[in-house]
């Protein structure tokens, strides 16, 4: 399993629309096929940068929501939203502690 961690900047009045969009389509991000885990996060100083923290099974599971009809609508209709060039990590978790 491994974490996938996107940084997205948006426009400050598009920051609505993406959140409504999020709220009706973060189900079914969460429900695909090897995703365990989503979180959205907003940055406390800055409100205009989001990141979304995802688990994925295998680096296979995300390819394939990447290349899956339902990340084509959300990608298209969020891109649109931007006032910065999107960032995305895929990172290994080497500790975690609760």
């Amino acid at each position: 399993m491994f974490v996938r961690i996107v940084k997205m900047s948006f426009h400050e009045e598009k920051i609505p629309a993406f959140l409504e969009n999020f709220e009706s389509v973060k189900s079914k991000i969460r429900s695909a096929p090897g995703n365990r885990f989503l979180e959205l996060y907003q940055d406390k100083k800055n409100k205009s940068v989001f990141f979304t923290y995802s688990y994925w099974e295998t680096e296979d599971d995300l390819e394939n929501y990447r290349k899956s009809e339902l990340f084509t609508t959300v990608w298209s209709f969020t891109k649109k939203l931007f006032n910065d060039k999107p960032e995305a990590w895929s990172v290994d978790k080497l500790a975690s502690l609760k």
